[in-house]
């Protein structure tokens, strides 16, 4: 069983910065793809950014230039360092894994950080 934890949401003013982590815990898993989406009141969850390890990253057009997604030293961390944050980046996030356990492939996600942004 592999868990994502999220940390770093929170309250943050209209053009200020926060940066969101996640953690994978599990035992012999390997990691193919971490990410973040997001889901705001009444609104379908949406991707925001994802890295494929040592590979390439992939963000929403939303929140490019302002988003950076970032991948821990030891591959099982990744980082959402939000820049320029707007009122609409309000939403929970939600940390995103793709894993594989010996033959066994699956997507695992994290309880989600809420991040309010006062404007």
């Amino acid at each position: 069983q592999v868990q994502l934890v999220e940390s770093g949401g929170g309250l943050v003013q209209s053009g200020g910065s926060l940066r969101l982590s996640c953690a994978a815990s599990g035992s012999r898993f390997s990691i193919y793809v971490m990410g973040w989406y997001r889901q705001a009141p009444g609104k379908q969850r949406d991707m925001v950014a994802t890295k494929i390890s040592g590979g390439s990253t992939n963000y929403a057009d939303s929140v490019k230039g302002r988003i950076t997604i970032s991948r821990g030293n030891n591959q099982n961390t990744v980082y959402l360092e939000m820049n320029s944050v707007k009122p609409e980046d309000a939403a929970v996030y939600y940390c995103y894994a793709l894993i594989t356990q010996g033959t066994v492939a699956g997507t695992y996600w994290g309880r989600g950080t809420q991040v309010t942004v006062s404007s």
